[in-house]
């Protein structure tokens, strides 16, 4: 049995395009538009969605993080990352997020992370 392909058209040119996933609430002030998940702390991926002032608290990651930052910005203790930035946090790695701006991010886990502390 073939399985279809995910596919976002526009995603970069068309952020009201956006408007039209399903957003469910992920951490405070952070929305989550998830576009797979494998279960079992597998494979997952998602657009977040930042509204001003959020942030998502330390976490550690088991696998690779990929991010590409769509709208606004975002940092954690390294650095601020704005439109067009590719960041690929290694497995082990820690940090926590915060979006002075708010931002929409898509996000690819090898695995998922896990939140410390809350």
């Amino acid at each position: 049995m073939e399985t279809s392909p995910i596919v976002l058209t526009d995603l970069l040119g068309n952020p009201a395009s956006w408007a039209a996933l399903d957003w469910q609430p992920f951490r405070d002030g952070i929305e989550a538009a998830w576009l797979y998940q494998s279960g079992n702390g597998g494979p997952a991926s998602a657009l977040l969605r930042y509204q001003p002032g959020a942030s998502a608290p330390e976490h550690r990651h088991a696998g690779w993080e990929h991010i590409v930052i769509l709208a606004g910005s975002q940092g954690d203790h390294r650095a601020t990352h704005g439109v067009g930035s590719f960041i690929a946090n290694p497995p082990g790695s820690r940090h926590s997020v915060h979006s002075p701006e708010g931002c929409v991010a898509l996000l690819i886990w090898e695995k998922t992370p896990q939140f410390l502390g809350g």
